[in-house]
């Protein structure tokens, strides 16, 4: 039976296939950019500088200065850039940590952006943006910063390496994972979020197994897409916050913590969601939702523990009291003593195990 609902689309139009990014000039003249400022990591300056020259009259100058979290310092060296190339536009070309920070330039300035994905990160679909001062990550959400136009080209994707593929891919799904339970769900976005889930999975396998299948590198995209759609549709619970206070805290890598937290929060919030992980262990074709999702980043050859990625013991302690300050939804009680033990098992690598609510 269906009950009540509310579900709001949110307003930004969708360029997918392969070679689109051939229309990156015309939808800058579509919404109405005269001068672009394009941005990239420092890494991705180069892939930054051949759009800028496909732009032509419309290009300003590139700001390759991207990093990840969104830091606020870095924020403001690109408003200073915007400033002295008289931008009234961003195109932000590469993952999560460039669309971060268009939209950060987008909430302080109003300027419309184009994102163009190489990742399957989602969040160029979200009207969100995660931004770090002083140690610690805090998150926005506001309609302006939603980017006006994406552009998805598979052909971009083609030479992300497979390990890359694998952490941005398990971040996305995590995004779809959360929406199945998220206080706010509908039956539409959850159709998206078991059919972004299952596109991932089965594309993600595929690309391990031969990095330049393009059959499965359209899908996992595809897949990406549609949890990015959740994402911005539909509010988080515990992983994301679990995730922005272990990245903003430790500086570690966003799309690695997701792909290692995600088993152990689906572990710890299973007992309160029996259809969402009745329709997680469906799309992913696994008994068991939480070890499902473990053994898939196993066979993907991504890392497990925390302490791969540089997050230190004595911090789980740290993590677990960030973890349970400033109320938030989730559909289990947060528990600091069960978080913890959440922490310390993801921080081990260990396999995710269900965590017995206190009596």
């Amino acid at each position: 039976m269906i009950g009540s609902f509310t579900f709001e689309n949110l307003p930004c139009r969708v360029v997918f296939g392969s070679g689109t990014l051939g229309s990156a000039k015309a939808e800058v003249e579509r919404l109405g950019g005269k001068r672009a400022l394009v941005l990239t990591t420092p890494q991705q300056e180069a892939q930054g500088k051949s759009l800028g020259a496909a732009l032509g009259p419309l290009y300003a100058g590139i700001f390759p200065g991207a990093t990840m979290h969104t830091p606020v310092e870095v924020t403001e060296r690109a408003l200073a850039a915007m400033k002295a190339c008289e931008a009234d536009c961003v195109v932000s070309l590469g993952g999560g940590s460039t669309t971060g920070l268009g939209k950060a330039l987008a909430l302080r300035t109003g300027v419309n952006q184009l994102c163009i994905p190489t990742t399957y990160a989602g969040s160029e679909m979200t009207p969100i943006v995660g931004q770090t001062e002083n140690g610690l990550k805090t998150t926005v959400r506001d309609a302006a910063i939603l980017p006006e136009t994406v552009i998805y080209d598979v052909d971009l994707t083609l030479t992300l390496p497979a390990g890359l593929a694998a952490t941005s891919g398990i971040n996305a799904i995590a995004h779809a994972v959360e929406a199945l339970y998220a206080r706010d769900t509908n039956p539409v976005t959850s159709l998206m979020a078991e059919e972004g889930i299952r596109a991932l999975a089965r594309a993600l396998p595929a690309i391990a197994a031969k990095s330049d299948n393009r059959e499965a590198r359209t899908e996992a995209l595809y897949g990406a897409w549609l949890c990015g759609v959740c994402l911005g549709t539909v509010g988080m619970a515990l992983h994301h916050k679990l995730c922005h206070t272990l990245g903003g805290t430790f500086d570690l890598p966003h799309a690695e913590t997701h792909t290692i937290v995600l088993p152990h929060a689906l572990a710890y919030n299973a007992p309160a969601v029996p259809d969402a992980i009745m329709r997680i262990s469906r799309a992913i074709g696994a008994a068991d939702a939480s070890q499902g999702l473990f053994e898939l980043a196993k066979r993907l050859g991504a890392k497990t523990g925390l302490r791969d990625i540089g997050m230190p013991e004595g911090g789980i302690d740290k993590a677990a009291d960030l973890a349970v300050t400033n109320a938030y939804w989730n559909p289990r009680p947060l528990e600091r003593g069960a978080i913890r033990d959440l922490i310390a098992r993801a921080w081990a690598g260990e396999p995710p195990a269900p965590i017995k609510a206190a009596a």
